[in-house]
């Protein structure tokens, strides 16, 4: 349905055309390749599981001069950060960004880099995302990722305790009853996204 939509406005528009469409984020690479692209949308979580990430750092490095704008509906932050590490040129949030993907198009074919200001804002139980801290959504990517308190603290630097005492915070903020729902309703709510449905290591 997005590359459906995605080809409608295209098709209404004067400036652009559609050369190719693709199902998976793997061979994108591959028709750009064949020189006749100037601009590539990415939606950034592929139905075949391939990573867009991927896809659009392999695209920047073999062919530097095609521009490529990743695309979304889901609020998850890190994605704009990890866009940015591959030197993508734009980035856009389908459902909640003012502008319209074409003038994203338009600012990126300029020689614009396009991102927002910041993620849209989503419910986590009876919390809003914007009132959550970074190391706070920095918990709750772990936990989707299904890592333990221990885990959780190696991987972000800090003592257990510290992190049983953010696994607390959040359960309060949230007003949901355990780590289970809490993980469950971080993922349903776009904040935070696991790296395996990235194709992320």
């Amino acid at each position: 349905m997005a590359r459906q939509y995605f080809e409608l406005l295209v098709a209404a528009s004067d400036r652009y055309e559609v050369v190719d469409r693709v199902e998976s984020a793997t061979f994108a690479d591959t028709y750009v390749l064949r020189g006749r692209v100037d601009l590539v949308l990415l939606d950034v979580l592929m139905s075949d599981g391939s990573s867009s990430f991927v896809a659009a750092e392999r695209i920047k490095r073999l062919a530097p001069k095609v521009k490529v704008i990743m695309v979304t509906s889901i609020p998850e932050a890190s994605w704009m950060d990890e866009a940015r590490e591959r030197n993508v040129d734009g980035f856009w949030y389908k459902e909640s960004e003012a502008q319209t993907i074409l003038s994203v198009m338009d600012r990126v074919m300029a020689g614009e880099r396009v991102y927002p200001k910041a993620a849209p804002a989503t419910m986590v139980g009876a919390v809003s995302s914007a009132d959550l801290t970074q190391r706070e959504v920095q918990i709750l990517r772990a936990l989707v990722d299904g890592l333990t308190n221990e885990e959780m603290a190696e991987r972000l630097c800090l003592a257990p305790s510290t992190v049983k005492t953010h696994m607390r915070h959040l359960l309060e903020k949230t007003g949901l009853e355990n780590r289970t729902q809490l993980a469950l309703q971080a993922r349903l709510s776009g904040l935070v996204v696991g790296k395996a449905e990235l194709g992320l290591p």
